[in-house]
């Protein structure tokens, strides 16, 4: 009999403990929130589609060279890997600019390492020309809007590359006394011009000389 009461004692103890640990059910508890499951854990996660970007429309200004001089640029870097068209062009429109303003300054030394001979003789005859006219050049490279590889060729490890260039230009021609006699400073006149340099490709020397200048039609 002892033994009986000593169970229902024991059964009595877990069964109120249980109930003070898990409460009592009604039916009527609160349901746990439940929070979102980790997404490495849970599910894989969702891959959202980048919207892929529409390519702009292409601008003139942005292109090294025209589809046509494509196949001799790429000759041009077979022969030579240390060829750079970005690079090359950056030394064309200093080149430009230099040789301009050498020329229009009558500064015939400037231009003697950069030109080839026939080019020099050109310019010298034109600054020479200017000179017995008594007129002077008072011009300005305003800005360069565009430098084009318009043709590209590789011969016997020559390379050869025409370079059009759009720029603006206040040109002002003076007699020797100074007066203006032609253009004006106040406005620019836009200029196509057609250059074209030569450089061998198996020459340590990196310029590339000017041999041909023309004006674009």
């Amino acid at each position: 009999m002892t033994v009986i009461v000593i169970l229902a004692l024991v059964a009595l103890f877990i069964g109120l403990r249980l109930y003070s640990v898990l409460g009592e059910r009604t039916g009527h508890e609160q349901q746990p929130i439940l929070k979102p499951a980790d997404s490495d854990a849970r599910a894989a996660p969702q891959v959202r589609q980048a919207p892929v970007a529409q390519p702009a429309p292409a601008d003139p200004g942005d292109m090294a060279f025209v589809p046509t001089a494509g196949p001799g640029v790429r000759a041009i870097l077979a022969a030579d890997p240390s060829f750079d068209v970005a690079r090359f062009l950056d030394g064309a429109k200093a080149a430009y600019r230099m040789i301009l303003d050498a020329f229009w300054k009558g500064d015939l030394d400037a231009l003697r390492s950069h030109v080839e001979p026939h080019v020099y003789d050109a310019f010298a005859a034109a600054v020479e020309h200017r000179h017995e006219g008594g007129l002077t050049l008072d011009n300005r490279l305003v800005t360069i809007d565009q430098a084009v590889i318009s043709e590209a060729t590789l011969e016997r490890g020559v390379a050869v590359i025409t370079v059009r260039f759009e720029a603006d230009i206040a040109a002002v021609t003076r007699n020797s006394e100074g007066q203006v006699v032609a253009g004006s400073l106040s406005d620019a006149v836009q200029t196509r011009d057609l250059w074209t340099f030569r450089r061998d490709t198996g020459s340590p020397d990196p310029n590339w000389l000017l041999i041909e200048t023309d004006e674009e039609e």
